[in-house]
């Protein structure tokens, strides 16, 4: 099913405004991913799609069908809390099947139902079991699978992994996405955490104070961000930042002056720094220096100082013994921003 949002407006009171003209779409069978900082509205468009809130103004259509006034109960939605929100006193087989039981299902019929979604999110073992005797990765399984007993026409999901550790937070996101693959719903994902969303996600949406930044796939929120809040809030480590006037004097490609002198903030990322030569440089002989040099992972991280500026580079060998004194900077993952923080140039498109 596909939903969309269009000319959304909520304020709780006049002071409270939560949105103005928020509008965006999901496809059919598509994994969206609502990333954004605590307080940017994630949650708030999940319980307007659920039918929790009602919009001052604007229209929520499934597919064709405005459903902005309809009744939560006759969404056909699907929803997981991020604290679970079991029965205690059910079983798993009965979490799961509860929503069946409120439709009037035959008892054999739901219990079949329910093994069959406990065997698709990998708790067969555990029917038997009652919430208080499963780890917290369980227990979001089983919250999974009751949200997808009645069959619903869209999933959502609110910060489902944020109360796992990182082990488990790994292994069931994979999860979530192989299961939104093999029953095709509709669903949205709600975190805070880019990791879950570049993972899992066919399209991902990034919200800051209420208002979409950018719409676009992971890969091209990293390589095209749009503004400056994008290109610091997507990427790891974060991307470098430096006034413009501080480099000007180093930058050894031709920029257009009419882009110089609008820009602000540059912007470059880890990768685009290093110590060999770089073939069509925007920077060369960039001077810093070495301050520490630390393994992360397979990652090899550099930290550099340039005047009052602390750069990060992943792109300078882990055995290099040497103080660094100069650096080069790659076009490929550069960017210049105006003053409203909007994206002017990026290095990538002149590589």
């Amino acid at each position: 099913m596909q939903v969309t949002l269009k000319g959304i407006q909520l304020a709780y009171d006049r002071h409270n405004k939560i949105f103005d003209q928020l509008s965006f779409h999901v496809q059919d069978g598509e994994l969206l991913a609502l990333l954004g900082p605590s307080g940017s509205g994630k949650s708030t468009i999940l319980n307007l799609i659920a039918g929790l809130l009602t919009p001052n103004a604007g229209q929520i259509l499934f597919d064709e069908t405005d459903v902005t006034k309809l009744d939560a109960r006759n969404r056909n939605i699907g929803m997981v809390f991020q604290d679970y929100a079991l029965y205690p006193q059910l079983n798993v087989m009965d979490n799961i099947a509860f929503p069946l039981k409120m439709a009037h299902v035959k008892k054999a019929t739901r219990r079949e139902q329910a093994q069959k979604l406990a065997k698709l999110v990998h708790i067969e073992s555990l029917l038997t079991k009652f919430p208080n005797e499963l780890s917290g990765g369980q227990q979001q399984r089983v919250a999974i699978a009751r949200a997808l007993a009645k069959k619903p026409k869209i999933l959502l999901l609110d910060e489902p992994l944020s109360n796992l550790d990182a082990g488990l937070r790994v292994e069931l996101r994979d999860e979530i996405r192989h299961i939104q693959q093999v029953t095709g719903v509709t669903t949205i994902f709600v975190t805070h955490d880019q990791n879950d969303a570049l993972r899992i996600a066919d399209k991902i949406i990034v919200l800051a104070n209420g208002v979409i930044q950018q719409v676009s796939t992971g890969a091209d929120l990293y390589r095209h961000p749009r503004n400056l809040f994008v290109a610091q809030f997507i990427g790891s480590p974060k991307i470098n930042t430096i006034p413009v006037a501080n480099l000007i004097p180093y930058i050894s490609k031709e920029i257009p002056a009419s882009i110089l002198t609008q820009a602000v903030t540059a912007a470059f990322r880890s990768e685009s720094i290093t110590n060999d030569p770089v073939a069509n440089a925007l920077m060369t002989n960039l001077p810093v220096t070495m301050t520490h040099q630390v393994q992360i992972g397979r990652d090899s991280q550099t930290q550099l100082q340039f005047e009052n500026n602390r750069l990060i580079s992943t792109a300078i060998s882990d055995n290099y013994t040497q103080k660094i004194q100069t650096i080069n900077v790659a076009p490929r993952g550069f960017f210049l921003f105006n003053d409203d923080d909007v994206c002017i140039w990026e290095g990538d498109a002149h590589d």
